[in-house]
């Protein structure tokens, strides 16, 4: 893999960069040919934080970490990268060998934190549409981690948003234009 290096508050020493591609070289076993991706490093107070981000034909594959030491980070990183890559792996074997969809019985429901502060805009953020089901969706949203997920609905050419609600179900914002 190629993957490129930033520091965030920190400076990214050869030791941690020679230890994170070890780390994610047991990941190459995966690809047929060299995936790019990117690895960020920071430090907030005590908190390393690792994030990793793979960016896959059609797919993205991320982790963030954290814990009081950037090596444990590392590794918990590795792990959930792995999972990620057997799971996506899996789905497509199940598409393609099968011609079936995967289902989404066991996803396990993310807890959130609450702050005491106001909420205010801090960052934005520009990435491609891709046109896919609603169940691709759900499954890229899985594998980002995130709670929500935007895409370019394959059927009606419109884009939607597939979110996970509180009951741990999922709901699809579709747009209506008038």
């Amino acid at each position: 893999m190629k993957m490129n290096y930033v520091g965030k508050n920190m400076e990214v020493t050869d030791a941690l960069r020679e230890v994170t591609e070890k780390k994610l070289s047991k990941l190459d076993k995966y690809f047929q040919k060299d995936i790019e991706g990117n690895v960020t490093f920071s430090t907030q107070k005590n908190r390393k934080i690792i994030e990793v981000t793979i960016n896959l034909p059609g797919t993205i594959i991320r982790a963030e970490e954290s814990s009081d030491d950037m090596y444990a980070s590392i590794d918990k990183a590795v792990d959930i990268l792995e999972r990620q890559i057997r799971k996506y792996k899996t789905k497509l074997q199940k598409r393609y060998q099968k011609g079936e969809t995967i289902r989404f019985e066991n996803i396990v429901e993310l807890t959130q934190g609450k702050e005491d502060h106001k909420p205010k805009l801090v960052r934005r953020k520009r990435f491609n549409l891709k046109p896919m089901s609603h169940e691709e969706a759900i499954l890229q949203m899985e594998l980002l981690r995130h709670n929500f997920f935007v895409f370019l609905d394959a059927d009606t050419d419109d884009v939607s948003i597939v979110y996970r609600r509180k009951d741990g179900d999922y709901g699809l914002i579709e747009p209506e234009i008038k």
